[in-house]
C-alpha cells in the first residue's frame, strides 16, 4: 500500500467513516458516516469539511519553499483546502524583484505539482481555477475565439436640420464604458438607421448605411424629432480582469462552443502532459462568476435565435438593446428613441426572447461543454453560475459543486432595512437561487466565495466574520471558501502582497485566534452536508418580466432588483419558521402533482408564491392548474399573471394565459391575490401564515428582523439552526417546535464552538432561546437518550467592577506603553489611542467577601478578541457575542487579580500609514475613507452571583 493511501485509510477508519463514491486524491465533496453518528462527525470534522480558501498566486511570483510554508500555515489555522488562483500582481506593491512565471509554463506546472504533493501530505484538498482572473481568456485567442458585444450608439436630433457626423464619433459613442476594455478591440458598423419619435413600426425607419461616404454621414433631417441609431459590433471588446501573465488578454467567447472546447483542452493538456492526470491531485476545476460585461454575440447568434424563437430578430435588434456601461449594466433607460406602447410591448417581448436565447446558447456552448470536460478529466465541476447570460436558477443545475458568494459590507451586524434589501445582508442576491438549484437536484454541497471584502479591509473582526458566515449558512451555504489568502513572502514590506481585501495573514492581529473561527465553521459544514435543507414552500420571482423590461441583471449585485422587495419574501418566510426554495417556470413545467404537493426531484412544496409575476408561459399556467386541482395553493402577490412571454404567436398565447388564469380563479381558496405591505414584511407574512394556516415547523412568537432559522433533515435527525445577526443586541426567542419535527426524538443543543452537546430538559415543544449578540443555536432532535444539561449564562444586572484600570498597550509596531483608565470607554474616542492596533491588557482588583456573590464575570461590550485571567489562571478565549466567564472556582475571598487581554483590529492604525500605498489604498482610497472603528473593552465589567435569574 502506498504511503498516501495508508494515511488516507488510517484517517478515515479511525474516525469511523467510509469513503462514498470516487475520491480524487484525498478530496471529496461529502463523506457519509458509516454508523450515522452525526455527532462524532460534528465534534471532530474531517479536513474536507473545514473551510477552504481562495489562494491568490499574486502575479504568479511563486517559489516552492514559500508555497509549502503557506500551506503549512493555513493547515495549522484550520484550513482544509485551497483553490489555487493565479492572478495579476497587485499595483502599489513592492514585488521585491521576484520574477513572474507564465501560466501553464513548465516552471509553473512544476510548482503546481509541488503544491499538490505538499497539500496531500497535509490532508488538504486542492481545487484549480480555470485560467486566471475573470472571465477567463488568454493572449493567444484570435478572431471569433474572443468575446464580442453588439451595442448601440444613439444621437437625438430635431429637424429641420442638416446633420453631419463621422463613424468615429458614433464608434466613440457606442464603445461601452466597461470596467476592463481590451486595447485590441475593433469596431464595425453593422447598421445605421434614422428613427422618428415615437416609433411605432419598422416601416418608419430609414436605412442610412449606404449614405456613408469615406466614413462620413451627411443628411438632411426633416421637421420633427428623430434618433440616429448606430448598431455597432465591438470585436474582442473585453480583457480578462486581473489576469496573470499568460492568461491575460482578450476574454474567451463563451457562446462559441468550438472556442470553449479548444481553450479548456489546451489548459488540461498542457498541465497533464507535464505532471500527469489532474485527477490524482485535484478535487475540482473552478469557474468564477462570469461577469461578461454584456457580451452577447457569436457569428451564429441570429441564426440560432431564428431557429429557437421562430422569427428574425435582427431588424429589431437596435431597439431591443439597451445602453450599457460598467459590468454590462443598463444605466439609461431613456437613451434610445421613444416607442409607442404597442411597439414597446413587442420590443420587451423580443428582449426577453433574446435573453432566453443567450442563456440557452451559454448553457449549450459553455455549461455542458465545461461539465463534460471535467468528467473527461475525472474531476468535479465547480462554478459560480451567475452573471448576465446564465439562467438564474438552472445555471447551477449541471455543476457538481454549485457556488454563490457572501460579502462583508458596512451595515452587517447593525442594520437590516427593508427599503434597501441588500444593506446589512452578507449573503448576496444569488445565494438563494444557487442553494435552491442544489436542493432541486438533490445536492447537499453548496459552497460560497465567502467573506469577500473590499469595503472594510483590516476592519473585519472575527465576530463580524462569524455574523457574515452565519448569514451565508442561512441562505443555504454548506461550505465556505474564504476570499482569500494572498501569496506573500514573510519578508515582503508590511502588510504584504494584497490582491483582494480579506487579510488572512499571520501579520493580522487576530490570526492567532483564527482557528476558533475555522473550527466553528467546520462543525457547521460537517453537520449540514449530511442533511437536506427542508422547504415546503416555493417562490417564483418574475424573471421573465425583469428580462423583458430591464434585460438580464448582473448577479450577485443586480443593478435593478425587480420588484425591489423580492428578497424580503424568502427572508420573511424563514424568519417566521417556514422554509422555502426559489423555483422557475421550467421547474414548474417539469414537476408532478399529487396530494396537494408539487414534486420536483427530491423536493415537494404545498404552497407557491408568485412575486408580481405578469408574464408566464401558458404551459406553466396549465401546470399550476394541475397543482391547485391536486390541492396545492398559490399566492399571487400584487398581480395575477396576465400575458405570455416572448413575441411569436403572442396574441394567441396571451388569450391562453387569460383563459387559464380565469380557470385558476375558480379555486378562490387555492389561487389567492395578496397585497404587499408598505412595510414590515415579516409581520405581513406572519398574518398570511395565520390567516391561511400555513403551518410552520417551528412557531416563532415574536419574530425579529435579525433572527432567522433553517431546518435540515439528516436521516432520522432533525436540525434547527437559529442565528442572530445583530452584534449589539440579544434576543430571547419564544419558539414552539412542531410535533411532527420532534416525533419521538430527544432535544439537544449542539455547540459548534467546542463540539459539546447539552440535553434539553425534557422533550417539550416550547423553548426559550436566549440568543446573545452574534449568537447561533443548533437544536438537534435525535434518539440519543442521556446527557448533561447546558449551564445557562446569567442574566440581569451585576455588580460593577469599580476603580481605575491599568492598561498595557502592545502595538504591532513593537512599541509599548502603560495607561491608567479612570473609566472604561471606547478608545476610538480617545485621540491619543484611537489608532492603536495590537493587544491591550486591562488589570484591576476584584475584592470578594462572599464567593457565592462572584460566580460570573461579564466584560460587557468588547471590540476585539478577549482572554481573561483570574489570579494567574487563564479562563480561555471568547471571540464574539457575550463575554461572560465562569469564575466561581477561581476567585478567592479577599483580593483577586483580574487581567483582560483584548486583541484589536488593525484598520484604525492602517489609516495612519500615510506613506504606505497598500494601507492607504484599502483604508482611504478604494472606498473613499474608512470610518474609525470602535476599539477595546467598553464594558461595563460586572460580577454576578452563583444564584442567577433564569
Amino acid at each position: 500500500m502506498k504511503r498516501r493511501e495508508f494515511l488516507l485509510n488510517s484517517t478515515f477508519l479511525t474516525a469511523g467513516y467510509s469513503i462514498v463514491g470516487a475520491l480524487p486524491g484525498i478530496a471529496r465533496t461529502a463523506l457519509a458516516p458509516v454508523d450515522t453518528d452525526l455527532y462524532k462527525l460534528f465534534k471532530d470534522p474531517l479536513p474536507v469539511y473545514r473551510p477552504f480558501v481562495r489562494w491568490w498566486w499574486n502575479g504568479d511570483k511563486v517559489e516552492k519553499d514559500e508555497l509549502i510554508r503557506e500551506l503549512r500555515l493555513m493547515h495549522a489555522a484550520g484550513i482544509g483546502g485551497v483553490e489555487i488562483n493565479p492572478i495579476k500582481f497587485p499595483a502599489r506593491t513592492d514585488d521585491m524583484g521576484k520574477p513572474s512565471l507564465q501560466w501553464l509554463s513548465n516552471e509553473w506546472n512544476d510548482l503546481l505539482l509541488a503544491t499538490f504533493k505538499e497539500a496531500e501530505s497535509l490532508g488538504m484538498t486542492c481545487d484549480l481555477i480555470v485560467g486566471s482572473g475573470w472571465p477567463f481568456g488568454a493572449e493567444y485567442l484570435q478572431g471569433e475565439e474572443r468575446s464580442d458585444v453588439v451595442v448601440i450608439a444613439v444621437k437625438k436630433l430635431e429637424g429641420p436640420l442638416y446633420y453631419e457626423t463621422s463613424m468615429f464619433d458614433l464608434f466613440r459613442e457606442a464603445d461601452p464604458a466597461i470596467s476592463s476594455p481590451f486595447p485590441g478591440r475593433t469596431l464595425e458598423m453593422m447598421e445605421l438607421k434614422l428613427v422618428p419619435e415615437p416609433l411605432g413600426d419598422l416601416s418608419e425607419v430609414k436605412d442610412l448605411k449606404a449614405e456613408v461616404k469615406d466614413d462620413i454621414l451627411k443628411l438632411d433631417i426633416p421637421k420633427g424629432k428623430y434618433a440616429l441609431y448606430g448598431l455597432v459590433k465591438v470585436k474582442g471588446f473585453m480583457e480578462v480582469i486581473n489576469g496573470a501573465p499568460g492568461a491575460n488578454g482578450p476574454v474567451l467567447n463563451h457562446y462559441n462552443k468550438t472556442a470553449v472546447n479548444k481553450y479548456l483542452n489546451h489548459m488540461t493538456d498542457t498541465i497533464q502532459n507535464r505532471i500527469g492526470p489532474l485527477s490524482r491531485h485535484v478535487r475540482a476545476l473552478f469557474t468564477d462568476s462570469m461577469e461578461l460585461e454584456g457580451a452577447n454575440w457569436s457569428s451564429d447568434m441570429m441564426d440560432e435565435f431564428k431557429k429557437r424563437r421562430g422569427y428574425d430578430l435582427y431588424p429589431y435588434l437596435p431597439f431591443v438593446l439597451l445602453k450599457i456601461a460598467s459590468m454590462g449594466n443598463t444605466y439609461n433607460f431613456t437613451y434610445g428613441a421613444t416607442l409607442t406602447p404597442e411597439f414597446s410591448d413587442m420590443i420587451q417581448r423580443m428582449r426577453y426572447d433574446f435573453e432566453l436565447t443567450k442563456a440557452e446558447i451559454l448553457e449549450d456552448s459553455f455549461i455542458k461543454t465545461y461539465v463534460a470536460w471535467c468528467k473527461k478529466n475525472n474531476v468535479k465541476s465547480r462554478a459560480q453560475a451567475y452573471g448576465r447570460g446564465y439562467f438564474l436558477l438552472e445555471g447551477s443545475f449541471e455543476f457538481d459543486l454549485p457556488e454563490c458568494e457572501t460579502w462583508l459590507k458596512y451595515g452587517i451586524g447593525y442594520k437590516m432595512p427593508e427599503d434597501t434589501p441588500l444593506l446589512g445582508r452578507a449573503y448576496t442576491m444569488i445565494n438563494k437561487y444557487v442553494s435552491s438549484a442544489a436542493h432541486l437536484k438533490g445536492k447537499r454541497y453548496i459552497s460560497a466565495e465567502e467573506l469577500t471584502n473590499t469595503d472594510m479591509v483590516f476592519n473585519d473582526s472575527l465576530e463580524m466574520l462569524k455574523v457574515a458566515g452565519d448569514q451565508s449558512t442561512i441562505s443555504g451555504v454548506t461550505h465556505p471558501i474564504f476570499h482569500g489568502f494572498n501569496y506573500t513572502p514573510p519578508d515582503a514590506p508590511f502588510p504584504g502582497w494584497i490582491r483582494y481585501g480579506g487579510f488572512y495573514n499571520e501579520k493580522n492581529t487576530w490570526w492567532p485566534y483564527f482557528r476558533h473561527f475555522t473550527d466553528y465553521k467546520a462543525r457547521i459544514s460537517a453537520l449540514l452536508q449530511q442533511g437536506d435543507m427542508f422547504a415546503d414552500i416555493a417562490v417564483l420571482p418574475p424573471t421573465a418580466d425583469m428580462w423583458g423590461t430591464y434585460s438580464a441583471q448582473n448577479e450577485p449585485f443586480p443593478f435593478i432588483i425587480h420588484p425591489p422587495y423580492q428578497p424580503l419574501i424568502w427572508e420573511a418566510i424563514h424568519k417566521n419558521g417556514n422554509g422555502c426554495d426559489h423555483v422557475s417556470e421550467s421547474v414548474i413545467r417539469d414537476a408532478t402533482f399529487k396530494n396537494g404537493f408539487m414534486h420536483y426531484g427530491p423536493r415537494k412544496y404545498h404552497t407557491l408564491f408568485l412575486i408580481e409575476v405578469l408574464s408566464m408561459e401558458p404551459a406553466t399556467l396549465q401546470k399550476l392548474l394541475e397543482f391547485v386541482s391536486a390541492g396545492g395553493r398559490i399566492f399571487c402577490i400584487e398581480k395575477y399573471p396576465e400575458k405570455s412571454t416572448g413575441w411569436k404567436d403572442a396574441t394567441q398565447r396571451d388569450q391562453q394565459v387569460k383563459a387559464l388564469v380565469a380557470k385558476l380563479q375558480t379555486y378562490p381558496d387555492k389561487f389567492i391575490l395578496l397585497k404587499k405591505p408598505e412595510k414590515d414584511f415579516i409581520g405581513w407574512y406572519k398574518e398570511v401564515q395565520e390567516k391561511y394556516q400555513i403551518k410552520p415547523y417551528v412557531k416563532i412568537a415574536n419574530p425579529e428582523p435579525f433572527v432567522t432559522q433553517v431546518r435540515y433533515q439528516a436521516g432520522d435527525t432533525e436540525i434547527l439552526l437559529f442565528t442572530n445577526a445583530h452584534m449589539d443586541e440579544g434576543y430571547v426567542m419564544d419558539i414552539t417546535v412542531s410535533k411532527e419535527l420532534i416525533g419521538k426524538r430527544e432535544g439537544w443543543i449542539w455547540n459548534p464552538d467546542n463540539g459539546e452537546r447539552y440535553y434539553l430538559d425534557g422533550v417539550s415543544a416550547r423553548y426559550q432561546l436566549n440568543l446573545g449578540p452574534s449568537d447561533a443555536r443548533l437544536l438537534v432532535f435525535d434518539k440519543t437518550k442521556k446527557g448533561k444539561p447546558e449551564a445557562p449564562l446569567p442574566s440581569g444586572e451585576g455588580v460593577k467592577v469599580g476603580g481605575a484600570w491599568k492598561a498595557t498597550f502592545k502595538h504591532i509596531d513593537g512599541s509599548e506603553k502603560e495607561v491608567v483608565l479612570d473609566e472604561l470607554k471606547d478608545l476610538a474616542t480617545v485621540e491619543t489611542l484611537q489608532h492603536f492596533a495590537g493587544t491591550i491588557t486591562y488589570r484591576n482588583n476584584l475584592p470578594v467577601t462572599d464567593k457565592t456573590d462572584a460566580a460570573w464575570l461579564n466584560l460587557g461590550k468588547v471590540h476585539g478578541v478577549s482572554e481573561v485571567t483570574i489570579n494567574g489562571k487563564s479562563l480561555g478565549v471568547q471571540w464574539y457575542g457575550r463575554r461572560i466567564y465562569n469564575i466561581a472556582s477561581d476567585v478567592k475571598t479577599g483580593d483577586n487579580a483580574i487581567e483582560v487581554k483584548i486583541t484589536t483590529n488593525m484598520g484604525n492604525y492602517m489609516k495612519t500609514l500615510s506613506d504606505n500605498k497598500v494601507a492607504q489604498y484599502w483604508t482611504n482610497e478604494l472606498r473613499k475613507n474608512q470610518p474609525i472603528q470602535p476599539l477595546g473593552m467598553i464594558g461595563p465589567v460586572s460580577v454576578l452571583p452563583a444564584k442567577i435569574k433564569q
